[in-house]
């Protein structure tokens, strides 16, 4: 049976086609990137390039992918084997600090660069490199009960986080709202070139589209 049954059936083989020939680059394997990369492979992008310098640890089993058997592993890698083992999507994995002085050269050519990242400095260098070259990006974030899945022109980078970036609340069930909307985000804009806004607040449940005229 094809991976892709449900997803075929549902998008149509052209959809499908123009989703497999697509060039997308994802910065963090994190809460928001692992959860992403799975859900886009699942519904057919199948180029896929993955920046995150970090390793997984036992306390990221409950938001992200892994398996606390990856422990100690770097995370892009460990994505690599996971996506590849459950849909034969093989990823380029690149295990790099993203900054200033390199962003350009990780993120160029491609279709649409997607900042999945959980700290200020990294994200400020993907919107600035993607400003200048006037590429495609798109921003998803996660804090506390708000998530929010935004394009860079519309963009604003937000501070970080007193203490420990790895050390704040964060509900599972936000993780994969916030991930499903920004799949469908993605996959909208690599069909149509549809560019659409919206925030997510967990406790009152609600999806909100942000970029719709008044």
């Amino acid at each position: 049976m094809d991976p892709l049954n449900h997803e075929s059936r549902y998008r149509g083989d052209a959809a499908i086609q123009k989703l497999a020939a697509a060039k997308v680059c994802l910065c963090g394997a994190g809460a928001v990137g692992s959860n992403l990369a799975d859900a886009l492979a699942r519904q057919g992008v199948r180029s896929l390039r993955v920046i995150d310098r970090d390793r997984v640890e036992r306390h990221n089993v409950s938001t992200q992918i892994y398996t606390t058997e990856d422990a100690g592993a770097l995370k892009a890698d460990a994505l690599k084997e996971h996506l590849f083992l459950a849909t034969g999507t093989e990823i380029e994995s690149v295990a790099k600090e993203l900054t200033a002085a390199n962003a350009r050269k990780l993120l160029k050519d491609v279709d649409l660069v997607i900042d999945g990242f959980d700290n200020s400095a990294s994200r400020r260098a993907v919107t600035e490199a993607c400003l200048a070259e006037g590429w495609p990006c798109l921003h998803v974030g996660l804090n506390a009960d708000y998530g929010e899945v935004r394009w860079n022109e519309r963009y604003r980078v937000p501070g970080d986080a007193a203490g420990d970036v790895c050390d704040y609340p964060l509900a599972r069930n936000l993780v994969h709202l916030v991930t499903g909307v920004a799949s469908e985000v993605v996959v909208r804009f690599l069909l149509s070139g549809a560019r659409e806004d919206y925030s997510v607040t967990l406790k009152d449940l609600k999806v909100n589209r942000e970029d719709e005229p008044s």
